[in-house]
């Protein structure tokens, strides 16, 4: 079965990124949320998308007491997903690095929290770290554009420990979906809200889809 990954929370209709997004993909029936997760200029963290806040601070300038009200912690933020899977993005890159201190901090408030928990990021490097650092924890590898066949990306992300890839939808294929399955990968594809696509992409046989819309993902799954 097609899991439902509600991106950032149930985006579609409430405002990402924060409890009442994370609380309402619940109430929808979203089998997973995915979120992202910043460090604070005091080791805190801060789940938001962007590197900056809405009036333009950067959140790893800003200490954790002075974020905005809508800005949780990942503690927070993980307990608003209980009886949800969540995958955390670790946002890292040639910019802004994932620093070690941050990637140990993200991996104990997973660990404090209990649930199920894959952890994804766009930078090779930090996702390695992560894997090394948190052996027990499942690790995915986020892609955008392709830089190589599809067959040499799984080869790549399957051959560095992690367990499951995170393909831009545009760029998938019903053989790259099957070439990563012969290696045990998962594969979850984002962010899709058009039911055809998503009905493909089910028939596909892929193993979550991550979406802003967890209602027209649940109904073109046949779920609702």
């Amino acid at each position: 079965m097609t899991l439902v990954v509600a991106h950032r929370g149930a985006s579609a209709t409430r405002p990402e990124n924060t409890i009442a997004a994370f609380r309402h993909a619940a109430a929808l029936g979203a089998d997973w949320v995915e979120l992202d997760v910043h460090p604070t200029a005091d080791g805190a963290l801060a789940v938001h998308h962007d590197h900056d806040l809405a009036d333009g601070r950067p959140v790893a300038a800003v200490e954790a007491a002075d974020l905005p009200a809508a800005v949780p912690s990942l503690a927070a933020a993980l307990d608003a997903c209980a009886g949800m899977g969540v995958n955390v993005e670790v946002k890292s890159d040639q910019e802004h690095p994932a620093q070690p201190p941050f990637l140990v901090a993200v991996v104990a408030a997973c660990r404090d929290w209990g649930g199920e928990v894959l952890l994804s990021s766009f930078d090779p490097g930090a996702l390695d770290a992560l894997r090394h650092l948190a052996p027990d924890l499942a690790t995915g590898q986020l892609t955008l554009a392709p830089d190589r066949p599809a067959a040499d990306t799984v080869a790549w992300i399957q051959g560095r420990g992690h367990r499951a890839w995170h393909p831009w939808w545009p760029v998938l294929d019903e053989a790259a979906v099957a070439a990563a399955h012969a290696t045990g990968l998962v594969v979850n594809p984002w962010t899709v809200d058009e039911p055809d696509r998503i009905v493909e992409l089910a028939g596909w046989g892929v193993d979550g889809i991550v979406t802003n819309d967890v209602t027209t993902c649940r109904r073109a799954l046949g779920l609702e």
